[in-house]
């Protein structure tokens, strides 16, 4: 790695090497995890770049490839498994200044990548009528292409599904790592090869998404005695196609209670918690359902005085990872599994199984047209031992895990090499610069994924020990 070399052929773009800076851009949540944080903690990039447009970006990646500097993107910095982490040091390629729009349509809006979602929005809303189809809990921080790159779904796919489901994202334009970096206008299939592979294989640097008509969420809290009441409720509006829902998100007591302390004074000890947000013309079918199963409405944004609707903050910033996150500013020992459950019987079991020592936390969502139970419950750390007994029990149990404690592709939400970004891989980044250590299959193509062994790359280790 010539980093001298690479710096002076970026002429006036900016640059930044104060240490202390370096190292907070070079910082995602990855410490939700006990395990990521102790074995990233000292990973920091040498400098980090800030590209103004995509001219900037090519510039940049035709200077890594010559003088072997690795490059590590960044969107905002809101991803929780070290997806935004230089393992190999080198370059964080920060692109919060490609925050354009470019293009609204009735449906669908073109914007760079760095391009804050819920500013995307703002702009859509004034002039279509238009918004996201869904967005992460951090909508107020996350980027567009941050989002694509690491994401897989969020608040809104209880109705559109998952990020990489066909027809939610539409084009993206990513730039190569290669002698003379092309942009690349990707569309159809050819998305896949860099949805969610973490820039490990093409910068993107626009997007291209539909957009759904936007409504004045009303934001609802309901109560229940029981969390096995609350989940069969959450099931039965989730699966009223003519309901017009935006979030569904039962939890178990005391998640709540404990770690929602600006929503306390709604909140009742030992109930269960429904999260949801409604359309407008949705609100009377919604009321009928939660009569009919005995839901207790504990908190209403349409009917909540204006002062006080001014000072909570939205009710997605307490659903998806943001549970965790609530849950981490209350109690630091805490963590959390990502899981999903075929049945209520399921949860039912796993809960039987662990009690108290995991909390339990769904999100409804739709996955290829089905109504799932998609878990992220908080679980009381005590050693990654533990941790791993209980994936491995919700395994033999039936129950997915996809691991918030592996920073790579395929042991962590993947599950396995997608043959076909690995192939892009080779095609666009054919030095292996591009965010070099999160896809095993490109270090290591004879991996053994029944091993259980812990991927650990191998310049993470010679960092970790200089």
């Amino acid at each position: 790695m010539d980093l001298a070399g690479f710096r002076s052929a970026l002429g006036d773009i900016s640059v930044e090497d104060n240490a202390r800076l370096v190292q907070q851009k070079s910082r995602d949540h990855y410490w939700f995890s006990p395990w990521l944080k102790s074995t990233l903690e000292h990973v920091t990039a040498d400098i980090v770049v800030t590209p103004r447009d995509n001219a900037d970006v090519r510039t940049t990646l035709a200077a890594a490839y010559k003088y072997g500097v690795p490059i590590t993107p960044r969107g905002a910095g809101t991803g929780n498994y070290g997806q935004a982490m230089p393992l190999s040091g080198g370059a964080m390629l920060d692109l919060k200044q490609l925050d354009k729009v470019i293009d609204i349509e009735p449906d669908r809006v073109r914007a760079g990548a760095g391009l804050i979602m819920s500013k995307l929005d703002e702009q859509t809303k004034a002039a279509v009528g238009g918004e996201l189809r869904f967005h992460p809990s951090t909508y107020r921080l996350a980027s567009i292409g941050g989002f694509i790159a690491g994401g897989s779904g969020g608040v809104g796919s209880i109705r559109w599904g998952g990020l990489r489901a066909a027809g939610n994202i539409l084009g993206l334009k990513v730039i190569t790592c290669e002698e003379q970096p092309r942009e690349l206008d990707l569309k159809g299939n050819d998305i896949l090869k860099v949805a969610h592979a973490y820039g490990t294989n093409g910068i993107i640097v626009e997007a291209e998404m539909p957009l759904a008509p936007a409504h004045d969420w009303i934001e609802v809290v309901a109560g229940f005695d029981d969390f096995m009441d609350a989940l069969r409720f959450s099931e039965a509006i989730t699966r009223q196609d003519g309901m017009l829902l935006k979030e569904v998100s039962p939890m178990a007591a005391p998640i709540a209670q404990d770690y929602f302390t600006r929503y306390q004074t709604f909140l009742k000890s030992g109930q269960a918690v429904v999260l949801i947000m409604v359309a407008p013309v949705s609100l009377g079918a919604l009321t009928l359902y939660m009569d009919h199963h005995g839901a207790e409405a504990l908190y209403r944004s349409d009917t909540a005085d204006e002062e006080l609707r001014r000072k909570l903050p939205p009710i997605y910033e307490y659903t998806w990872n943001h549970t965790t996150l609530r849950g981490l500013k209350i109690d630091p020992s805490i963590t959390y599994l990502q899981t999903q459950y075929p049945t209520i019987d399921h949860v039912k079991s796993i809960m039987d199984i662990f009690g108290d020592e995991m909390p339990m936390h769904i999100e409804m969502i739709r996955f290829d047209g089905r109504v799932v139970f998609s878990g992220l419950p908080i679980v009381r750390y005590t050693t990654e031992d533990r941790l791993e007994e209980i994936i491995r029990i919700h395994e033999d149990n039936g129950c997915l895990v996809f691991n918030p404690h592996r920073y790579t592709l395929e042991e962590g939400g993947m599950k396995k090499t997608d043959r076909a970004q690995l192939a892009f891989k080779r095609e666009a980044d054919p030095r292996g610069l591009l965010n070099p250590g999160k896809m095993i299959a490109w270090d290591d193509p004879d991996f053994d994924f029944e091993s259980g062994r812990v991927w650990l790359f191998s310049s993470l280790e010679a960092r970790g020990a200089a």
